[in-house]
């Protein structure tokens, strides 16, 4: 913003009045005394004056830099509250996804997130990115293995079922070009994304898995910016997960075909 216009814009808004105040004072008993227009004692009086807004306007900063520090130190001391931190949103996470080059998700059988996802991993498959999904084999004993951990032993075709119309939502993406699937061996113990894990604003959402409890899985929002040991920790996590997985076959995206 121009000189003048930041100028109207905090007179407007009533900002930093002091400011221009004393800016405004120290220019014009400049001016008077280059010109010797007024009498030498009151040249020093405004002079004062001056000097004494200049340290008024001082204190508000250091003022606000102390309690800031005091906020910060308490928060060090106590830790942020599980609240604030486990119950973090995935806004910040949501408004990425149609736009990153590298997408990555891990999960048992990931139906609802593919679901929500569905429109933006289009996209992003159109614009060439890449995109690595991870979930369940829902052949064998591992749909069982999801059963029981949710406490429902007795219903392991939930788990199947999931994890089948996963892959027929996945299977049926118009651009498939960069999607890699993968099926595990065994039901993961949280739900990991990740945004362009390798970029400096890179994001990686961690999801708790729950044993059908009511309301939403705790997790967080993590930041390669900031969080420069766990972000590493959970992308080394699904690099794990991806290598024991198994690639899906013509006989996973089609099943009816191959009895």
């Amino acid at each position: 913003m121009r000189p003048w216009a930041r100028l109207r814009a905090d007179l407007g808004a009533g900002k930093n009045l002091e400011i221009y105040l004393t800016a405004a004072i120290a220019l014009v008993v400049g001016v008077l005394g280059v010109f010797d227009l007024v009498d030498t004692k009151v040249v020093g009086a405004a002079t004062l004056a001056t000097l004494a807004l200049v340290a008024v306007n001082a204190l508000g900063p250091r003022h606000q830099v102390a309690g800031l520090a005091k906020q910060v130190a308490e928060l060090v001391r106590t830790g942020m509250p599980g609240e604030d931190f486990l119950a973090g949103g995935m806004k910040r996470f949501d408004e990425r996804v149609a736009h990153a080059h590298d997408l990555r998700f891990a999960g048992v059988t990931l139906n609802r997130t593919m679901r929500s996802y569905v429109n933006d991993l289009r996209k992003a498959l159109e614009r060439g990115a890449s995109v690595k999904v991870l979930l369940i084999d829902p052949t064998g004993s591992v749909p069982e293995e999801a059963a029981r951990r949710s406490t429902i032993p007795d219903q392991p075709d939930v788990f199947e079922h999931r994890a089948r119309a996963t892959l027929y939502l996945l299977r049926d993406l118009p651009a498939r070009e960069g999607l890699e699937v993968r099926l595990l061996p065994f039901a993961p113990a949280f739900m990991v994304f990740l945004l362009d894990p390798g970029d400096d604003d890179g994001l990686v959402h961690v999801s708790m898995s729950s044993h059908r409890s009511p309301g939403p899985a705790p997790g967080f929002t993590l930041s390669t910016r900031r969080d420069h040991v766990w972000c590493p920790y959970f992308t080394a996590e699904f690099d794990r997960l991806w290598e024991v997985a198994r690639d899906v076959t013509d006989a996973d995206w089609y099943p009816a075909r191959h009895p």
